[in-house]
């Protein structure tokens, strides 16, 4: 903390800097009190032995429990988020139509849609889904789950997609409109990719909501890692081990999705960097040649 002062913020005297001191070394007292009782729970629980952690390190565990729950998240995740996506844009440009009908009917389904808690749309949509048997018993919980992420997380990008375009300078759409070029040739050559760097923060945000809401499925029957943890915990009576390891399963797993939409991001920008590069580099001239009799001008020589 600097110690001098701002236009927002006055440099602490002596006596707040003791104070300061005196609450920090109280908060930290009580946090190693609350976590000595902790610890002591959870020792006397039996949760911090040695044994409760013997079933991560065999291989039935993980091909039981672990592995399938992982691969019902990547693929309820990934799934909703590409059509969260395709939803989302068609929806977020159909916001900007000229024609007033189209964007209430837009409008209408985006508010509808971030109203609604997540997991009530997967109720409903597993109820739907169940009593029309629109899909098999063994995909009905799947299919709810993906249903619910694409309608909310879509409805959501909707919003980011229209913010991002709108972001961008008019003087680009007047420019395209007075070269005569249409409104969806003006979307899709020039406004949506450069949007799309402008949007892709807050998309992969998003995205990564929609990886922690996957979670909510178990809630319908739907096998994913949250749920395999919670089972596993129940057959090997070790709660707090499954969870922690559950909890280092997302963080890795968000990580990745993090650490791909950065390289992503990278990516597009700095190839629009080369592009730009090239379309403002100086067009090279060519040699001129001496003509006898001519100066370097084209004039006679006297």
């Amino acid at each position: 903390m600097s110690a001098h002062g701002t236009v927002l913020y006055d440099a602490p005297g002596p006596r707040a800097k003791a104070i300061y001191r005196i609450l920090s070394v109280v908060v930290v007292a009580l946090l190693l009190v609350v976590g000595w009782i902790v610890y002591r729970a959870l020792d006397a629980n039996g949760q911090l032995t040695a044994a409760k952690w013997e079933p991560f390190v065999e291989s039935t565990s993980w091909t039981t429990y672990l592995l399938p729950g992982i691969r019902g998240t990547i693929i309820a995740a990934v799934a909703s988020i590409v059509l969260a996506l395709i939803l989302g844009t068609v929806l977020g440009i159909a916001r900007l139509s000229d024609h007033r009908w189209v964007r209430g009917i837009a409008g209408t389904i985006v508010e509808l849609f971030r109203a609604v808690p997540v997991l009530i749309l997967m109720i409903f949509a597993y109820q739907v889904f169940a009593e029309y048997r629109v899909f098999k018993s063994d995909y009905l919980a799947l299919a709810a789950v993906i249903t619910g992420l694409t309608l909310y997380n879509g409805s959501v990008i909707a919003e980011i997609v229209r913010a991002g375009i709108r972001s961008l300078p008019r003087g680009q759409s007047e420019a395209a409109y007075a070269i005569g070029m249409r409104k969806n040739q003006l979307m899709r050559l020039i406004l949506l990719p450069q949007a799309v760097t402008v949007m892709l923060p807050a998309i992969v945000s998003q995205m990564v909501i929609a990886l922690k809401d996957s979670a909510l499925g178990y809630l319908i029957g739907y096998v994913e890692v949250v749920r395999s943890g919670q089972q596993l915990g129940a057959f090997f009576q070790n709660y707090l081990p499954a969870l922690l390891v559950v909890a280092v399963i997302m963080i890795v797993l968000n990580s990745a999705l993090t650490q791909f939409a950065t390289w992503l991001e990278k990516r597009l920008r700095s190839g629009k960097r080369k592009k730009g590069a090239v379309a403002t580099e100086e067009p090279q001239t060519l040699p001129t040649m001496a003509v006898p009799g001519l100066d370097m001008t084209g004039e006679k020589r006297t």
